[in-house]
């Protein structure tokens, strides 16, 4: 489901998603007016899309497709975000929340590189993550 502004979260796994203020760091980011759907996927969805629409092998950790200007689509791979979080030593819930501010600054139009990277640490900072 794709709303037509606000967030729309979807769990297509059986585990458990951390409770976190994804709705109001997608207004911060993208503005309130933005429509998002957020989906959290298995490692075998997320490596269909990933060799579907990035021509990538394995799964992905996020995607992020920009549906327009005021709406776009974050696909979380859950099982493989709660993995990293114990390999990079923070919680699954810092890992997903890392992943989820990426995905939005790319939906912004922002490329991998420092301006991203600190951009990224401003808003974990604003939201004490």
């Amino acid at each position: 489901m794709k709303p037509a502004s606000g967030i729309g979260v979807f769990n297509d796994t059986r585990q458990t998603v951390p409770r976190l203020p994804f709705a109001a760091i997608k207004n911060y980011v993208l503005g309130k007016n933005y429509g998002l759907s957020l989906a959290f996927v298995g490692e075998k969805t997320s490596r269909r899309l990933n060799r579907l629409y990035r021509g990538q092998e394995g799964p992905a950790n996020v995607l992020s497709f920009a549906l327009s200007k005021k709406s776009g689509e974050i696909i979380i791979n859950l099982p493989r975000a709660k993995k990293e979080g114990s390999l990079f030593g923070v919680s699954a819930g810092e890992r997903m929340t890392h992943l989820f501010i990426h995905a939005l600054l790319h939906l912004k139009g922002l490329s991998h590189g420092s301006k991203m990277e600190d951009k990224e640490l401003s808003i974990k900072k604003k939201f004490r993550i």
